[in-house]
């Protein structure tokens, strides 16, 4: 996308739904600019985008840990207040989580039963998998774990989890997930090796986010096979 988008003070105004789909998805990528023309409203942007990806179950493909890192980077820089961002993403995180929750507790077996199509029943099945390995510490594990992170907490409210149990692993998990990758961003995101390499990085925090879903399937895939072979 053409950068020259983010001089303008009517930006949004003057994006297609494309291009608006685009910064939404890859926040990380544009955030540099998005800071030099917004200024303070770029807590608001990140707080709103935490806060979407952990709390609707059908938003999964937002940028999390990426997200993090790159806003801590930034506020290395001093183009972001790190205390302030620590505060309003972990809230936004539990918030969000809370909300997934509620939704699963309250809807999530309607959901089931109709077989709504946007939900991917993959990615229900396979957290499903992952709380019967895990229990309860799922809630942290999951925070960083993409898609899985998402569908988390909406499967613990189809479980009907005690919710202050529930709320425990939240607050824990939110915390522990904001530092590591915003206090990684700021200490680990400027160093030059890093930051000439920023999207490599960024690639490879996804990648290593992903490995436990990847190493997940292909046991999965592995044991179905064997179970096939042994009849």
């Amino acid at each position: 996308m053409n950068r020259e988008y983010f001089k303008s003070p009517f930006l949004f105004a003057e994006m297609d739904f494309y291009t608006l789909a685009d910064i939404f998805l890859h926040l990380d990528v544009y955030l540099g600019q998005i800071i030099q023309n917004y200024h303070v409203g770029v807590y608001a942007l990140l707080f709103l985008i935490v806060f979407i990806e952990t709390g609707l179950v059908i938003m999964p493909f937002l940028p999390g840990d990426s997200l993090l890192f790159a806003a801590g980077s930034f506020a290395a820089l001093g183009s972001l207040r790190v205390a302030i961002l620590l505060i309003l993403l972990t809230i936004a995180a539990i918030l969000g989580d809370s909300l997934n929750y509620a939704i699963g507790k309250r809807l999530g077996r309607k959901i089931f039963r109709e077989n709504r199509r946007f939900l991917n029943r993959n990615h229900l099945r396979m957290t499903e998998e992952f709380y019967q390995k895990h229990g309860n510490n799922a809630i942290i594990l999951a925070r960083f774990i993409p898609i899985i992170r998402t569908f988390a907490p909406f499967i613990a409210g189809i479980g009907n989890m005690n919710y202050a149990r529930f709320l425990l692993y939240n607050i824990a998990g939110g915390i522990l997930w904001v530092v590591l990758f915003v206090v990684g961003g700021y200490l680990f995101g400027n160093i030059p090796a890093v930051k000439d390499n920023f999207s490599l990085v960024i690639i490879a925090i996804i990648i290593v986010s992903l490995l436990p879903i990847v190493i997940g399937v292909i046991k999965t895939v592995v044991e179905k096979r064997r179970h096939f072979v042994g009849k």
